[in-house]
This record gives C-alpha cells, structure tokens and sequence, in this order.
C-alpha cells in the first residue's frame, strides 16, 4: 500500500464501524467503506478492444455515463471473476474482491501480447464507498448535485466517480469511488447523517439485489447463466469472441436453462460460499451450492443459491451441508427470470 492509502486505512481503523446490525430494513441508510473490493485499471489504446476479447459484456461501446456487469470466463464457460466496470479519464476500472485480484490481473496480463494495454492495481489510490438507503440521496448531494437516475448510470466530478448499483426494495444503492484524501475529508460529514457500518452490510443489500458475487471459492464453478448474470445485464450475445464463448453461447440456445440461482433465507449464520445444498426429495445428492450469503439479523441469513430447477419443483425443503442441515426458505428474488436471445438484448 502507499503512503495515501496507509493514511485512509489508519484513519478508518479509529473510526467506530458498527458490526452487522437487526435484520435488513429498507428504511436503514448507511454508509460502509469498501476496502474488501480491488481495482484493475487499464489504459492505452487498445484497452478497450483488448477487453472485448476477454469479457463476458460489450467494453467497445461502453460509455462515459454508465457502469456495466461482466464476466471473465475459462475457457470451459466457467467464471473465474465477475466485475462491475466502467470508464474514467482515459482508463477502464473492472471492480473485483480485492483477494482474487492479483491472480485476475496476472492472467489478463498474459493476453496483452502486442496490444496498447497497460494494467495497473488501482486499489491503492482509491476509496470505495457504498452508500444506501433514502438519507444517502440527500447526503451525497453536497458532493454530487445531481445524482445517477437509474441502476448502472454513472456521473463524474472533480469528488470522483459516483455509481448508482442495482436498487432493494426500491432504494437506490450508491458506490462512490474517490481518492483517499476526498474520502477522509468527507468521512465525517457522510457520518453525521448516516451510520457507519462495516462492508458485511452493503454485501447483505447485493445479495439482496440478486447480484452475485463470484469469489475465490467458487471460481470455475458457474457458468454466467447459472448465476442469472445474462439476466442481469452481464452477458452481451452480440459482442463475439471471449474465453468460453462457445458454452456460454451454447448454454443459452441449445435446450432449455435447467440451472439457476434463487435468492433464500437460511436458519444459520456465517455461511460459506460454496456450500452445497440437498434437497429432502433427493437427499443422496446435492442440487445446488451458496453463491454468496451474508448474516440478516442474530440467527438468520440471505443467501444467493445455485440450484436445479427440477429441484425446485420437487416439493421437498432445502438444507445446507445435508438433506438434515439448516433449512433454506426459497424466496422471490427482486427481477424476474426471463431466458434472454440475442435478437432481444440491446445493441
């Protein structure tokens, strides 16, 4: 880490950051600095072709005034990372967890060959903020008098770049990503309207979003569609070649989808990614995995959950680790899932 870093990594570790409180509440805004999140910058000019050909989402024609979902996949179809990314000056930003990004950038970087394309680790001199719920509008409004006007709209001041994610239940999210210095100057006003309360809770509001999070426990293990992430806008059909192209093409055409991810209310805390999950009406084998999952109040927890959707409509009950583990309450997730073609998907 450098200097500037070390200073916001100090300055947060005096500040008081509340653990996961009560269960979820809508009405709770909250700020939470984001420091389990890395960032990849690529420059030159040719990052943009060059990550063309590695993504799972059209980089060409992403603009100034929008973030984008994508995928990085094996060439087997499998995600090997999931990012949220977007332009700023002349670089691209793919966001990640922080822990996979050194392996990430690496292997990008052995397909740069001829190509324009510088990488960078962007992570030390930026600060990551989410902000949530209705006080966070208002709150942001002194550094960014106008706000993003919809999931994945972007705006960009001389205070950094301000993100608006996917909603929950009708509440804008927000990251804002600045320089170390804005973030401990501003830390103290965001904090006067809003509680500070650690990253565990802006997961908690992606998980209810329906946003999944490849992690290094489940690299390899999904294909996009799988964790509905064509769904969610992640996937371009129309962009051409990238590592398992072909099987993430041929996933989607040939045959109907017979695996998805649900969102689910688990009767256990501290779960991990990649859990398997058994069903009552099979229980000799598992039907599905945690994608991602985070506590929601004392005994409770939200969780992402790959599954058969045989399984779903076997009528058994779901349980984690074996068919006699937690139970899994099935819930409704915040989009519908709707099998996407490419002659519907936007240019």
């Amino acid at each position: 880490m450098n200097e500037i870093t070390n200073a916001w990594q100090s300055f947060l570790q005096q500040q008081s950051l509340s653990a996961v409180p009560a269960a979820f509440d809508a009405n709770q805004s909250f700020v939470a600095p984001l420091n389990d999140l890395g960032l990849i910058s690529l420059s030159g000019e040719d990052a943009a072709s060059f990550l063309h050909t590695q993504l799972t989402n059209d980089v060409q024609g992403l603009s100034a005034e929008q973030a984008r979902l994508a995928g990085y996949c094996s060439p087997k179809g499998r995600l090997l990372a999931t990012f949220l990314m977007w332009k700023t000056g002349d670089a691209i930003l793919l966001q990640l967890p922080r822990n996979l990004q050194t392996t990430l950038q690496k292997r990008l970087q052995m397909f740069v060959m001829r190509a324009k394309a510088k990488l960078a680790d962007a992570s030390d001199s930026h600060a990551i903020l989410g902000l949530a719920g209705n006080a966070a509008n208002a709150t942001l409004a002194r550094w960014f008098p106008t706000l993003p006007d919809k999931p994945y709209a972007k705006i960009d001041n001389s205070n950094g770049t301000l993100i608006r994610v996917a909603d929950v239940e009708n509440t804008a999210r927000y990251q804002w990503i600045t320089s170390p210095d804005i973030a401990i100057t501003a830390w103290p006003q965001l904090t006067q309207s809003l509680p500070a309360l650690d990253a565990r809770r802006w997961r908690l509001t992606e998980i209810l979003a329906g946003v999944p999070q490849i992690t290094a426990l489940t690299q390899e293990q999904f294909v996009p569609q799988m964790i509905n992430f064509e769904v969610l806008g992640g996937v371009n059909f129309k962009k051409g070649c990238y590592p398992g192209q072909e099987i993430v093409a041929r996933s989607q055409y040939l045959g109907k989808l017979k695996r998805r991810t649900v969102l689910a209310r688990a009767a256990a805390v501290d779960i991990a990614a990649a859990t398997e999950v058994f069903s009552s009406a099979d229980p000799g084998q598992p039907c599905g995995m945690i994608v991602n999952a985070e506590a929601n109040g004392a005994a409770h927890s939200a969780c992402l959950v790959e599954i058969k959707l045989a399984a779903l409509e076997d009528g058994g009950s779901f349980h984690l680790g074996s068919a006699d583990g937690p139970q899994l309450e099935i819930g409704t997730l915040p989009y519908a899932i709707v099998d996407v073609t490419a002659s519907e998907q936007p240019a």
